[in-house]
């Protein structure tokens, strides 16, 4: 096997790719109060266990080798691509760059940056205006913003999976649920019966159908 081109050790791309999506979701979240900056560091802390795996220090790979190897003797297991585990649990073919779960991935990553972006312009004028935000993306639930930074670390998942990170989503779910409960406390204190209102009609997560 051939290794002259590594898969690993490559920090300069491990701070490089972290920075680029914590500032891109920064830039659609700016987070203000000290729940914003939890939900923001939880996610932070995601993306870079994520990309120290895929560029830097290969921790499930390495732990997996043993059982990679003897389950398939034919994986490269120092390669890039063996680091796209769902494409080789799964037994697909080629460039798993191309496979229905990346493309997959692509779709989450999309849409959850796209509902971020959406549901924050909403927020920060309803926050400006000392209203409660019931437009946009909040007419449909009550909490898009949570749940789009459940979408990225879905994408990322389905791109990447990592011993660490899926343990860390689960806890990130928790968490996300525990601050939505929190800031809904705040807000029918703030605003009383048009909360309950509000919240009577509109689904916290799951938006249902029309």
């Amino acid at each position: 096997m051939n290794h002259s081109q590594p898969a690993y050790g490559l920090w300069v791309l491990v701070v490089l790719n972290s920075a680029i999506f914590i500032m891109f979701a920064f830039s659609f979240f700016k987070p203000a109060t000290a729940r914003d900056w939890r939900t923001f560091g939880a996610f932070a802390a995601f993306i870079v266990a994520l990309f120290v795996e895929m560029y830097g220090f290969p921790l499930t790979i390495y732990l997996m080798s043993g059982w990679l190897q003897t389950k398939y003797p034919n994986l490269d297991i120092l390669s890039h691509d063996a680091g796209h585990l769902w494409a080789t649990l799964l037994g697909e073919k080629g460039d798993p760059h191309f496979g229905v779960l990346h493309i997959a991935s692509y779709i989450f990553l999309g849409y959850g940056f796209y509902l971020l972006s959406t549901a924050w312009n909403v927020l920060y004028h309803a926050q400006r205006n000392h209203a409660l935000a019931m437009t946009g993306p909040y007419a449909r639930i009550r909490h898009p913003q949570y749940v789009a930074f459940v979408l990225i670390l879905l994408g990322f998942l389905l791109q990447w999976p990592t011993l660490l990170t899926l343990l860390m989503f689960p806890i990130l779910l928790l968490m996300y649920g525990r601050l939505a409960i929190t800031e809904e406390a705040e807000m029918r204190a703030q605003f009383g019966e048009e909360f309950d209102r509000y919240a009577l009609k509109t689904p916290r997560f799951f938006p249902r159908r029309r």
